[in-house]
């Protein structure tokens, strides 16, 4: 799902927010009205009185969205079934000013999928990223909303993100898709 549009909206319920860029948590409250500016991932961006804020997929029904449907994975999945869910997940994580998902920015560095150290059955996943950006705002953002999402796919007990800095991100690392789209060629 993706929107440049300004869709108008009006917040039914008091709503969690994060204040972009710099990633503070607020409260929107029911009755607030704005424009979705950016709906990518199951989040949306909204403006709303000057300024921009994320909006979880979770909260989607607060501005009359539906969140989004639960994963499924297949009895008996094995590690590399688990791994593609990873990777699919991912691309739903996205940069709420940037509509281009982490993937393809080349923001993943590594994923690993393992047994669990403590749940049989279970896995962890653990990610290995960066931001375009080593001063931006969003990064806990980004990370807790990769955790998140990770941590929705079935059998995945846990997700470890780690932000790291080197190598540092350079546009190089975007694939072709993302280099066209912004222009970046």
């Amino acid at each position: 799902m993706y929107s440049r549009s300004s869709e108008p909206v009006r917040f039914e319920r008091d709503c969690a927010a994060v204040l972009v860029p710099q990633g503070e948590a607020v409260t929107l409250p029911a009755g607030s009205v704005g424009y979705i500016t950016q709906a990518l991932g199951g989040s949306f961006t909204v403006f709303v009185e000057g300024n921009l804020f994320r909006i979880a997929g979770r909260d989607a029904d607060a501005i009359g969205k539906e969140p989004p449907a639960p994963l499924e994975l297949a009895a008996g999945a094995d590690d590399a079934a688990v791994e593609k869910l990873v990777w699919q997940q991912l691309r739903t994580c996205f940069d709420p000013e940037i509509p281009i998902n982490v993937v393809d920015l080349g923001l993943v560095y590594n994923v690993d999928v393992l047994a669990h150290e403590e749940k049989a059955g279970e896995r962890q996943v653990r990610v290995e990223m960066t931001l375009t950006a080593p001063g931006c705002g969003m990064g806990d953002v980004l990370v807790a909303d990769v955790r998140d999402k990770l941590e929705l796919i079935p059998t995945v007990a846990d997700a470890d993100v780690e932000l790291v800095f080197d190598p540092p991100w350079n546009r190089s690392m975007m694939s072709e898709v993302a280099r066209l789209e912004t222009g970046m060629l």
